[in-house]
């Protein structure tokens, strides 16, 4: 029997009230009622190198990680990560210090708010923003800031005027993301500068995350911000194994930072997972040292799917928005005479066998973005090319203007 409370005040606290189940939940559930290719959540249908699967493997076997390992991470993996930072970034970190191994980036991120922030102070974001991130925010006692990506071109850019008027007395902390999800926007050199600026100017803190760093199209180039001048003492930078080897389920992502932010982070993260994924940080280590010509025929083929599925949205009458990164194409549901994102997306699977997430969802100002949904093209090419059919099925379908 199921006891109910007889206190008249909700069971769930008023900083998660606003959070219900996630978009991502919701819509692929109804992916997989309705038998539709889930284009909507942003995880792959393929498994990562079979290198880095065996070593996982052998670690399991070996009796690596299958007890606590320490706290920060196995050393194999902070020294890979700080190899890494120092060969793509010129960032030098300390593995010893300055490099923390979480539960996934979303760790990693819920971390560095709960152990930076104090009730009230405000955190700009950029807007549309993934999810997590006003979540951690409430669960920090702070107040989100969105600062909004607007459509130029179309591109999202990031208006630096909007930025600085963001800015008060009780900012403490910027959260940037890129490439970013959902817009897919890499930002540019120029703006990284002049955040980078406006932090030092004002002495903002600043979380990067960076997850899909290693999958950018075209001439589009990621940077870290860490890298700029006066950045390095001032921001944590994120990442994780999770989009960079696909292997989502596997929740090993990291920080890097200046010592005295990682041991603020850590005296947070302590007392969340504590530690995790002890067989996959050796495999994590292994794929950053040995894999990333792996990665490369990745990033060439989610280029390709890319293009293709947002020729396929093209031609069934939306507008896409060019993606620079990410696994993510966002696209204008108006020219097909819709104007609901969330009743577009929870129609979408039943009418045409595809599911997809509405961006409204990851903002402030939903009516803004209530036109705008974001596809995926992580899958397989063979589950893509099925999405795509049945997309330019319903175009086939669309009597001639």
């Amino acid at each position: 029997m199921t006891r109910m409370t007889s206190s008249a005040r909700p069971l769930l606290n008023r900083r998660l009230a606003e959070f219900g189940t996630t978009i991502f939940a919701e819509m692929s559930a109804l992916a997989l009622s309705t038998g539709a290719i889930n284009l909507g959540q942003g995880f792959p249908d393929t498994d990562g190198p079979e290198e880095v699967r065996e070593a996982a493997v052998r670690a399991l076997r070996d009796g690596l990680g299958n007890q606590y390992p320490p706290g920060p991470g196995v050393p194999e993996l902070r020294t890979a990560i700080a190899a890494h930072q120092q060969r793509r970034y010129g960032l030098s970190y300390d593995p010893d210090r300055e490099v923390l191994v979480t539960a996934g980036a979303t760790e990693a991120i819920a971390a560095s708010l709960l152990a930076l922030l104090e009730p009230g102070d405000e955190v700009i974001a950029f807007e549309p923003y993934y999810d997590s991130y006003a979540a951690c925010i409430a669960m920090a006692g702070g107040r989100r800031v969105p600062v909004t990506l607007r459509p130029d071109d179309g591109r999202f850019r990031l208006d630096l005027d909007e930025l600085r008027d963001a800015v008060t007395d009780r900012t403490r902390l910027l959260l940037i993301n890129t490439p970013h999800n959902p817009t897919g926007t890499v930002l540019t050199r120029a703006e990284l500068a002049a955040i980078a600026e406006l932090a030092v100017e004002r002495d903002l803190l600043v979380v990067t995350d960076e997850v899909y760093e290693h999958l950018v199209f075209d001439d589009a180039e990621h940077l870290s911000i860490a890298a700029f001048p006066g950045m390095a003492e001032r921001t944590l930078v994120v990442s994780s194994a999770a989009k960079t080897f696909s292997v989502t389920g596997w929740k090993i992502g990291w920080i890097c930072g200046a010592a005295p932010l990682i041991d603020a982070v850590l005296a947070a993260k302590q007392f969340l997972t504590f530690v995790g994924g002890g067989p996959f940080q050796p495999a994590v280590a292994h794929a950053l040292t040995h894999e990333l010509e792996w990665v490369a025929r990745l990033r060439t083929r989610l280029s390709e799917q890319r293009l293709r599925l947002s020729a396929a949205l093209t031609e069934t009458g939306f507008r896409v928005h060019p993606s620079a990164g990410s696994y993510f194409v966002c696209a204008d549901i108006r020219p097909t005479g819709e104007d609901d994102g969330i009743r577009f997306c929870r129609d979408l699977p039943a009418r045409l066998g595809v599911a997809a997430v509405p961006v409204s969802v990851f903002t402030d100002d939903p009516a803004a973005w209530r036109h705008l949904v974001r596809f995926t093209f992580c899958k397989r090419p063979e589950t893509l090319d099925e999405g795509v059919r049945r997309l330019r099925k319903a175009s086939a379908r669309r009597p001639p203007g």
